[in-house]
């Protein structure tokens, strides 16, 4: 809603004052499509397969411990049956958790190797809509950017753009 308001007052003042310009970029295409965006993705795939496998180890070993308890529960003693109760609500605890732990791992992960790259793409935009006097660039998303003309979208450029090596933060002088 505020994205349609604002483009309403641009588009009501821009009659009055300048042109305005507008162009959309489809980031997450982008981020996938450059270089460092598949490399990053790789990076984060081969974590998560490494985690995975680790959290199958765990999961297998609650099944069986599960189904050792299933079979032995009918001829154990009242006070070994809550034992092993305990010891499966306890296990079962430690892969929620661990779940959770890599979970947070993977998402932290990815926004240390994303950041770089978005940071990255900023400069070139904002370099791209300077030069080429643009009022705005928005992020073409599910719910942000329903329809536009094909003209208007600058993602295959930006893409281009940054594969060639643009937008690299300066190096700092020590």
């Amino acid at each position: 809603m505020r994205l349609l308001t604002t483009l309403c007052l641009l588009l009501c003042a821009g009659t009055a004052a300048a042109e305005v310009k507008i162009a959309f970029v489809d980031m997450q295409r982008a981020l996938l499509e450059v270089e460092d965006g598949k490399t990053a993705k790789q990076k984060l795939e081969k974590m998560k397969k490494e985690r995975q496998a680790a959290l199958d180890a765990q999961q297998e070993e609650l099944r069986t411990l599960q189904k050792s308890f299933e079979a032995q529960k009918d001829f154990m003693k009242e006070d070994v049956r809550k034992q092993k109760e305990d010891e499966f609500r306890q296990k079962l605890g430690e892969l929620q958790l661990t779940y959770a732990k890599l979970q947070k791992e993977l998402a932290e992960e990815e926004a240390k190797l994303t950041k770089s790259i978005f940071a990255r793409m900023a400069r070139i935009l904002k370099a791209v809509g300077e030069k080429d006097d643009l009022s705005m660039i928005f992020e073409k998303t599910e719910s942000s950017i329903l329809w536009a003309p094909q003209n208007l979208d600058m993602t295959n450029e930006l893409i281009r753009r940054y594969n060639a090596g643009e937008g690299k933060e300066p190096k700092k002088d020590k």
